[in-house]
């Protein structure tokens, strides 16, 4: 069978390249196969667009048709049916971007907005992040000019030089661990001891990527641990973010709900559900991917300069660099500043030549592009869910349904929760629309005022790692996407969802019925 397929496919050499299942059986036969290795390899499904795909844009365009023409609406909950679409079409890997204003098109209209409204709505909410993506885009541009200053070829020297002479596997996990402990704990310094948040992320991740990538560090298992490091701290710890989410978010808005506060440790409230997110992180590192993956070397050396020789000036010049943007976005808080700072510190000390200043800032700003660009469109989301007024009727609609049960309470409240944190990106954003009904009801239903404070922080903190829309899932993809082996959705959303929105349910759920 395998040789008459051979001979045909010589006689008419335009068969090759549609001969994808022919390949299979000149497989299955052990013998070489002719076929261009780029075809055979690649799955029929990348071949064209997904029937899902195809489904559910066309779902959303006929409603959209209907409403267009008929008005009158099913009473469907605007923030639940857009929310699900874009998690939806963004696991059918569409453009987070398009899933984005697609949903938001949806909301909008089943909300009762027109499509002017919904329209107008959504640019009148972009503002709200292009600081946030102008702060990435100079930080793009800075750790480029970190790349050329040497450091990841230094970094490169010295893990080849020991990974050349270690041979011992229990050795390399210990170097390997440790990496994974310095990434931790730069997270979560980023959260109260220097409050720079997911600046860091661009700028200390990069270089470090030819490192992971001789160490077959997985990589989601790096955006598990930026992700529980930009999290944890502000839920848990009532210092830097955290005592801004705690203290003037959390407690304040209890108690303008009518419930005093004033004797309640936020730690203690917080410290069950924070050990769901622990349990996640552990899972992660010890089981989940403490496998090995492979990336392309390569690549990560096109992208990072792995060839770009150092020396002892541009080392401190970068160095230096490094320090004073932290230093100005510290003072100044603010990120634009200070990745402006940074690079042009390293053009006027000459180590990035003057001639080569444009190019590289339109190389980093390429590179950070679609993080900026999703986290715009994110805002211009979470101003059409707002603007419907169905995030209000939906938190009120699950009080109404589970009133009178603690422990389905409990969980319908977590549940929304996640759903409005996944859809606005910002914890910080969900706890005022959630608490002025929820702290009602958790009093009427009889959870004590500790619980109740456990049941509406986690109720917020859900969402935010997981959601493709807020900077906890954004910031990681951003420093491990710099060479394009890394995917948003796949590889940073979906793993720290399931580790640790599912273990912070339970352990939530669990802190509010028995606190």
């Amino acid at each position: 069978m395998a040789y008459r397929c051979r001979q045909q496919l010589r006689q008419f050499p335009r068969w090759r390249a549609c001969a994808g299942t022919l390949a299979l059986c000149i497989h299955n036969d052990n013998e070489d196969c002719i076929l261009n290795p780029e075809l055979t390899s690649r799955p029929v499904s990348d071949s064209g667009v997904s029937r899902l795909v195809i489904a559910l844009f066309a779902v959303i365009s006929g409603y959209l048709l209907y409403r267009l023409f008929d008005p009158v609406g099913f009473g469907m909950n605007a923030v639940l049916i857009s929310v699900l679409a874009m998690l939806l079409l963004s696991l059918a890997r569409i453009n987070v971007v398009i899933s984005l204003i697609t949903a938001s098109l949806l909301g909008g209209v089943i909300g009762g907005l027109s499509i002017e409204e919904t329209v107008t709505s959504f640019n009148n909410g972009l503002g709200g992040g292009a600081q946030i993506a102008l702060s990435y885009a100079l930080l793009g541009a800075f750790a480029v000019a970190i790349s050329k200053s040497g450091i990841p070829h230094l970094l490169a020297d010295r893990i080849a030089r020991l990974l050349g002479q270690e041979t011992d596997q229990r050795r390399l996990g210990l170097i390997r661990y440790g990496l994974i402990g310095l990434l931790l704990l730069a997270a979560i310094s980023s959260q109260n001891l220097i409050p720079i948040h997911i600046a860091f992320i661009p700028l200390l991740v990069p270089p470090l990527l030819y490192v992971m990538a001789k160490l077959r560090m997985d990589r989601r298992l790096v955006a598990c641990v930026l992700t529980f490091g930009l999290v944890t701290p502000y839920m848990l710890l009532p210092v830097g973010f955290g005592s801004i989410f705690l203290n003037d978010i959390l407690l304040a808005n209890i108690t303008k709900s009518g419930l005093d506060v004033s004797g309640i440790d936020p730690f203690r409230a917080m410290l069950i559900p924070a050990l769901g997110m622990i349990a996640g992180l552990l899972v992660a590192v010890f089981i989940s991917y403490r496998g090995k993956r492979d990336y392309s070397v390569e690549r990560i050396a096109r992208t990072e300069n792995t060839a770009a020789a150092y020396s002892r000036k541009t080392l401190l010049v970068a160095g230096g660099a490094i320090a004073a943007a932290f230093l100005v976005q510290l003072w100044t808080d603010s990120m634009v500043l200070g990745g402006l700072i940074g690079f042009l510190i390293f053009s006027l000390s000459g180590v990035l030549k003057w001639s080569e200043g444009d190019d590289a800032f339109t190389e980093g700003m390429k590179m950070l592009a679609m993080v900026g660009f999703i986290m715009i469109a994110a805002s211009g989301f979470a101003q059409v869910l707002r603007d419907t007024g169905h995030i209000a009727s939906l938190v009120a609609a699950s009080a109404d349904l589970v009133a009178g049960n603690r422990g389905m309470a409990a969980l319908a409240m977590l549940i929304v929760g996640l759903l409005i944190t996944m859809g606005i990106g910002s914890s910080f954003s969900t706890i005022p629309i959630i608490a002025a009904i929820y702290v009602p009801l958790a009093v009427q239903l009889g959870f004590s005022p500790m619980a109740i404070v456990a049941l509406v922080g986690t109720a917020a903190a859900l969402g935010d790692a997981g959601s493709p829309a807020s900077d906890s899932t954004l910031g990681p993809t951003a420093g491990l996407n710099i060479d394009g082996q890394h995917n948003h959705i796949w590889d940073t959303v979906v793993p720290t969802f399931l580790h640790y929105n599912l273990p912070l349910l339970v352990f939530g759920w669990f802190a509010a019925c028995t606190l």
